[in-house]
């Protein structure tokens, strides 16, 4: 029999059949002025920056301009964050594990910076140096699957919803921050939804997809561009089509004029 991954046990004790009410969407776009804007930093700073953290720094300027959606429902009432958190999950042993990075303050800082600072997330994940994922995969592992789900429910609350830090679980205040983001595109997939993880309590999960060369009209002519499609799943008791539409339109812009992700 082979061995129950850690990330599989907990997808096993946390989800059940879907019963909240979820919005899902997907903007198709046009890549060509991104991937000019990604050759220049590297070729200026070394960095390697990829489209992943460009979304992420679009999503987090985009939050920032839709407080609404930046938050936790606790108590039955709407609480807004003070800061814009955007975390990437990132995938472990070949993917036989998944884990989190969190970038806080995303809308303040350039694509530069939050590639660094997800390289540095990133690789202390993969050399077993993040002393709180270290902390909970262990548990993870100790506990059988019937006895997670409840400890996940009541941890995620205290953390998610009341912003409790628990160091002997090596859980710290809203651990996912505003929304998460993460590339299937990586994976070979054009497109994906993710399904919303219980204990998170994180309004927004965005997926970016793999970019392809499709034809396209521009200015009129056939061409033939790099297309993305971006793809979200979104908690329907924060967002309606006017915060939405919010979400789209500054995406859609920072993807027109990258230039806008060095404003500060």
């Amino acid at each position: 029999m082979a061995k129950m991954s850690t990330r599989r046990k907990l997808a096993i004790a946390t989800w059940s059949a879907p019963r909240e009410g979820n919005i899902y969407g997907k903007l198709t776009l046009d890549a060509t002025n991104v991937l000019a804007y990604l050759a220049k930093i590297r070729e200026t700073t070394g960095e390697k920056v990829t489209i992943t953290h460009v979304v992420g720094r679009a999503v987090a300027m985009a939050l920032g301009k839709a407080p609404g959606l930046n938050g936790r429902i606790v108590w039955g009432r709407f609480e807004g964050f003070p800061s814009v958190n955007v975390t990437y999950l990132v995938a472990l042993k070949e993917g036989a594990d998944l884990a989190k990075a969190t970038v806080e303050d995303a809308d303040k800082k350039g694509v530069t910076q939050i590639a660094q600072e997800l390289r540095a997330l990133a690789s202390s994940l993969h050399g077993g140096e993040d002393a709180d994922f270290e902390k909970t995969k262990g548990l993870l592992r100790a506990l059988p699957t019937w006895l997670i789900r409840p400890l996940l429910f009541v941890t995620g609350w205290l953390a998610s919803a009341l912003g409790v830090s628990i160091p002997a679980l090596g859980v710290r205040p809203f651990p996912f921050g505003s929304c998460v983001v993460t590339s299937v595109g990586m994976l070979g997939l054009d497109e994906g939804y993710a399904p919303p993880t219980p204990f998170a309590r994180v309004p927004l999960y965005v997926l970016v997809g793999a970019m392809t060369d499709q034809p396209a009209v521009v200015d009129g002519e056939l061409a033939i561009r790099p297309l993305l499609t971006l793809s979200a799943t979104i908690d329907h008791r924060f967002i309606d089509g006017f915060q939405g539409a919010i979400l789209a339109k500054e995406i859609r812009r920072v993807f027109e004029t990258p230039a806008l992700l060095d404003e500060l």
